[in-house]
């Protein structure tokens, strides 16, 4: 594992990296919040994880394997994405739901809506699962289209979440059933997610505080309070407003690091 500090840009020199030696480990079944000012490096260490681009040095790895070894599909075929803004297309809702697993019976469609508490505003549309979101899902709600997003990914079924909480203030029975339907999503999957909501942080099983692209603390929602460091003052300034979302991944590739980025223990193999 290489641990030396350094610096590694992507394209052109005159681009600093955002990570210096990082290297953490994520365990399977486990949910590990990712914390830090805007700029910190939480997005790219995400989009790292799915691949949505490579480090220009060292290695993201799945049980000890790089994953530039294997197909980008069986990657992703592991990885179910909940982007800040969901991705929604000028289609119906069954196809937006169906585009998790394209394969997927009608039952299995209905099964995740359920999951997701989308169908109780699906059954008060005039065509339920036919009606049509509009591009971006214009005539959906916020709350409306991160449940589909989440039936999405419930539908994939895969054994690795990356998430990215919403931002966007919802009314206190959206809340709810959001949180709820990312509850059930989020059950006995090694779950990544950038933390914008105070309770996720507080029931993940481990948080890492992220500082121009090091990690600077680690620990449980307590242990971290304790020390009176960076995650003590993100919360002490209200925490939802000041930790900031990142960079979209439909965003150009950002400067990245040196040294091994992560392992993902217990990950199954890929052909």
């Amino acid at each position: 594992m290489d641990r030396h500090p350094t610096g590694v840009w992507r394209g052109r020199p005159d681009l600093r990296a955002i990570f210096e030696s990082l290297s953490t480990a994520f365990r399977e079944g486990e949910t590990t919040a990712l914390v830090g000012p805007s700029g910190a490096g939480k997005t790219t260490l995400v989009n790292l994880v799915g691949r949505f681009y490579d480090p220009v040095a060292g290695r993201v790895c799945v049980d000890g394997r790089d994953i530039r070894e294997v197909t980008i599909r069986s990657l992703r075929e592991q990885i179910a994405v909940v982007p800040q803004e969901p991705i929604l297309f000028g289609d119906t809702i069954r196809e937006n739901i169906r585009y998790g697993r394209l394969e997927a019976t009608e039952a299995e469609i209905e099964d995740a809506a359920r999951a997701a508490n989308a169908t109780e505003f699906i059954t008060r549309m005039p065509k339920g699962l036919e009606t049509i979101v509009g591009e971006r899902g214009v005539r959906l709600s916020v709350g409306q289209r991160q449940r589909i997003a989440i039936a999405r990914a419930i539908l994939r079924d895969a054994r690795i979440l990356l998430l990215d909480e919403a931002t966007s203030s919802l009314d206190n029975e959206s809340e709810f059933l959001v949180q709820q339907a990312l509850d059930r999503l989020m059950r006995g999957r090694t779950t990544i997610v950038i933390a914008h909501r105070l309770s996720t942080v507080e029931r993940a099983d481990r948080i890492l505080v992220l500082d121009h692209g090091r990690i600077v603390e680690e620990g449980t929602h307590a242990e971290l309070l304790t020390k009176g460091g960076l995650y003590h003052r993100l919360y002490t300034r209200k925490f939802v407003d000041t930790v900031d979302g990142g960079t979209p991944t439909s965003n150009p590739p950002e400067p990245v690091l040196a040294g091994e980025v992560m392992r993902i223990r217990r990950f199954p193999p890929t052909t």
